[in-house]
């Protein structure tokens, strides 16, 4: 299989890999890894997607980081270059967040985002559109 193991393309966080690492535990899945993904939709245009998948697919970019592995798609790697994935723990609820240069804009949320010019169709919208922060 075609993988590509790269280190530098994105970040995570101690707290975010520790995280990851405790929920593949709790899930019974140690051997497990994190993919990453950007689809379209959103009220920004294109959202963040997390998923654990068993190993990584053909031509995914592999970061690896406190004994957990990230899986990233090629199309989603031209999004999340740069990236920085953090995990915050508040009174309001935990949750991953991503700190991504691309982006030049992004809804309450977090989830979703528009990314600039040259990096994909993104279409506008406001966070009224449906994305269910707020």
């Amino acid at each position: 299989m075609d993988v590509l193991e790269l280190t530098n393309t994105i970040e995570i966080t101690e707290n975010a890999a520790a995280t990851v690492k405790n929920l593949l535990l709790s899930k019974n899945v140690p051997d497990y890894g994190l993919r990453v993904f950007v689809s379209g939709g959103g009220c920004s245009g294109l959202q963040y997607g997390m998923a654990l998948e068993a190993e990584a697919r053909p031509y995914d970019h592999v970061v690896a980081k406190d004994d957990i592995k990230i899986f990233i798609d090629p199309t989603s790697m031209m999004y999340l270059n740069g990236a920085t994935i953090d995990y915050e723990d508040s009174l309001m609820g935990g949750g991953f967040k991503i700190e991504n240069p691309n982006a030049t804009s992004s809804c309450g949320c977090g989830t979703s985002f528009k990314a600039g010019e040259g990096q994909g169709a993104a279409a506008g919208g406001s966070c009224g559109s449906g994305c269910g922060c707020g």
